[in-house]
């Protein structure tokens, strides 16, 4: 009897512990006392990784290579603030990123819009920053680009025809679009000769080079790519621009000791962006400084429409 009752008691116990987590959509193995919808850090600080090389990740939009080069500066930087070796990991997919992350390889990154709540629910992953012009506004916009001389005009035109998409975690390159296509064209993924491109500079390249008919696709990411020379403005032509989309998250592993990820937050905020290769890069799609976000708040739209296409971060 005793016995039974030792184990009634424990189970209660781990109930009451796990209603105290509030995890919401995390994953089991977080727990988020806060209510800001991101993973707490470890209580037991045997499990909190302290690292001597911190690994950083861009989300992989464009040319890793490119991006290399671009972070340079502040990957330096990083160095100087935290003390520790800092090696920029040239990531190939958003779901290498999460993978990376989940399993302790990743300690700072950059995720995309649209892969920021599955890293966040299954990787741990804590927003903190993203970019913005000087005077705080921030964002891009979904668009729906295709060639000068196609005959699609409207949205309804796109019926039968090859729309490149990037990858189903894409925000602007994917869940927008779909949710957009439906609600004002009646157009399910079905209607199209759908294909995923991988990045969004492969699909704006497919367009001009005519391997698709279509592309959803972010602008910023088609102005850099102007302004780089990559293409030019008058081999695309929009056809649809959605509303304003937060822009990448920028944040830190969970896991991370707290020590080192206010060192790395400090980092993000305290750098110079005069005359770096990064405001080289960024300025032609308005960035000029890195702000404060939360998930909770800045993410909102995004899991709205996770939400309304169905969109569940379910971790494997």
């Amino acid at each position: 009897m005793r016995r039974i009752l030792l184990v009634v008691f424990g189970s209660l116990l781990a109930s009451a512990v796990w209603a105290d987590c509030h995890p919401g959509d995390l994953a089991p193995q977080f727990c988020d006392r806060s209510g800001d919808l991101v993973a707490d850090p470890p209580g037991d600080a045997r499990a909190l990784l302290d690292p001597r090389v911190l690994v950083f990740a861009y989300t992989p939009v464009e040319d890793p290579a490119t991006y290399a080069r671009v972070w340079s500066g502040f990957v330096d930087h990083l160095a100087r603030e935290t003390g520790r070796r800092v090696q920029f990991f040239p990531v190939q997919s958003n779901a290498a990123q999460v993978e990376a992350m989940r399993a302790g390889r990743l300690h700072v990154a950059g995720f995309n819009t649209g892969g920021t709540p599955l890293a966040v629910n299954c990787a741990g992953f804590v927003p903190f920053a993203m970019m913005a012009a000087e005077d705080g506004s921030y964002g891009y916009q979904m668009e729906i680009i295709t060639r000068p001389d196609s005959e699609i005009r409207a949205l309804e035109d796109l019926r039968g025809r090859s729309v490149a998409f990037t990858s189903p975690t894409s925000n602007s390159g994917y869940k927008a679009p779909l949710a957009l296509l439906k609600e004002e064209a009646g157009l399910t993924e079905g209607d199209l000769r759908a294909a995923f491109s991988g990045k969004h500079d492969n699909s704006i390249l497919g367009v001009v080079n005519r391997d698709y008919e279509a592309a959803a696709i972010a602008n910023s990411v088609l102005r850099r790519m102007i302004a780089r020379g990559v293409i030019r403005a008058d081999q695309v032509r929009s056809i649809y621009r959605s509303e304003t989309f937060p822009t990448t998250a920028y944040g830190h592993a969970h896991n991370l000791d707290p020590r080192l990820a206010e060192k790395v937050r400090e980092a993000f905020f305290s750098y110079s962006w005069e005359g770096s290769a990064l405001a080289a890069e960024f300025r032609q799609s308005g960035e000029a400084q890195f702000i404060p976000i939360t998930y909770r708040e800045h993410w909102q739209v995004i899991r709205d429409i996770d939400a309304a296409t169905g969109v569940t971060y379910t971790c494997r």
